[in-house]
């Protein structure tokens, strides 16, 4: 169906301000993998987590600004290696980070972890602390695989570390990958039943990308085909929706009411304030004016939305006479519609152009002829009256039809 030619139309109501989520970042691994492109260091001696929680601290101190009465729905602790930390660390963060800013009745507290059995053990503390997912950074259960992704653990740890996390959490998360260098079909899916056998909430299956500033960029490995990619996309995504997981992003699987909130909010183009080294956030401003865009001219500015990225390197964040913001900038209304579309097209879930409107500031119309385009393309299908979702050759295609916004 093509959509109507219409008039632009500049009257816009208040918009409401988005959910409120948190991401920390820890920045320390044992050792840095050579596919990662993360703001992570390799442990020289021991993590001074007393000094770096307390700069965690200051450093959402100085933006409780952005909170603007709101609660926290989600929190991330990222990285690097957050299970790295200890139970009592974890303990102190969570509760300087709640006397703060208040916590949502039924928020969602995630911890990335690695399953090396230094850290598996610590799981009942940090849920005791608080944590009520785990993601557990498996990759893949076979032992010459971990090897060349650089990974510290092996598929015996990564068994136990999915019994722990099932003993002491609410969820818990498998991370896979797949397209690993010179891996075979039988391979990939292999890693796929073992996952599904360990019955998690959660399966995050995601292809390997070769990306800059990273060991794999300057020594590429030698990858898979794409006729072999695209048959262990095909032929995993057969496995886990024959075993009941729902794919609901690109890369996301879950069981029935277990999708990962945190990540959720940010495909929805919510709101999250990012604390620790190189940390990212998006805050979304309520303000007046009128000012003109290329997209729209003489638009009323209801909102402006503004992102931040903090000091990367733990000696510059842990430095007490410089600020943590590296710096901060608004997002022109111009790059709205390609950030919030870049985001909100990798889900299966329809979405509505009045959360466009909400989560943007800019009016509908603006959009119609990209939209129009899409629906011609086979990108995109309109599910309802100003709703639209991702079709499967759009999710195929994802680049493709996220540049018609651009």
């Amino acid at each position: 169906m093509s959509l109507p030619s219409t008039s632009i139309s500049t009257s816009l109501s208040t918009p409401a301000l988005p959910p409120l989520s948190l991401y920390v970042h820890i920045p320390w691994c044992v050792q840095k993998c050579p596919y990662c492109d993360f703001n992570s260091h390799a442990l020289k001696g021991g993590i001074p987590e007393t000094e770096y929680v307390a700069h965690l601290l200051d450093d959402l101190t100085a933006d409780l600004q952005y909170v603007q009465g709101r609660r926290i729905s989600t929190i991330f602790f990222g990285g690097g290696t957050p299970s790295l930390l200890s139970e009592q660390a974890m303990a102190t963060l969570l509760k300087g980070i709640e006397e703060r800013v208040p916590f949502a009745d039924d928020i969602e507290i995630t911890l990335e972890a690695n399953p090396g059995t230094l850290e598996t053990n610590k799981f009942e503390g940090f849920a005791k602390a608080g944590v009520n997912r785990i993601s557990i950074g498996v990759q893949s259960f076979e032992l010459e695989k971990l090897v060349q992704l650089g990974r510290i653990h092996n598929s015996e740890e990564a068994l136990k570390a999915a019994g722990f996390a099932h003993d002491s959490v609410s969820t818990f998360n498998l991370d896979l990958m797949h397209g690993l260098p010179n891996q075979s079909l039988e391979q990939a899916l292999a890693d796929v039943k073992q996952a599904i056998a360990l019955n998690p909430f959660h399966i995050s299956w995601y292809q390997l990308t070769i990306e800059p500033n990273t060991l794999f960029h300057s020594k590429p490995p030698v990858l898979p085909e794409d006729d072999t990619l695209w048959d262990i996309q095909q032929h995993g995504h057969e496995l886990l929706t024959e075993a009941g997981y729902e794919q609901y992003e690109i890369s996301a699987y879950s069981k029935p009411d277990h999708q990962c909130r945190h990540n959720l909010n940010y495909w929805k183009f919510g709101d999250y304030l990012g604390i620790g080294c190189g940390a990212h956030g998006k805050i979304t401003v309520q303000t007046d004016g009128v000012e003109s865009t290329q997209a729209a001219p003489q638009i009323s500015a209801q909102i402006k939305v503004i992102r931040t990225e903090k000091v990367k390197h733990p000696k510059g964040y842990m430095d007490f006479t410089k600020p943590y913001t590296y710096k901060s900038w608004r997002v022109e209304a111009d790059d709205l519609p390609f950030e919030y579309f870049m985001n909100r097209l990798r889900l299966k879930s329809a979405f509505s152009m009045e959360e466009f409107e909400q989560r943007t500031g800019l009016p509908k119309a603006t959009q119609l002829a990209t939209l129009n385009k899409a629906i011609e393309l086979g990108l995109l299908e309109e599910t309802d009256s100003d709703c639209y979702k991702t079709t499967t050759k759009g999710l195929r295609y994802y680049n493709n039809l996220v540049d018609l916004f651009l």
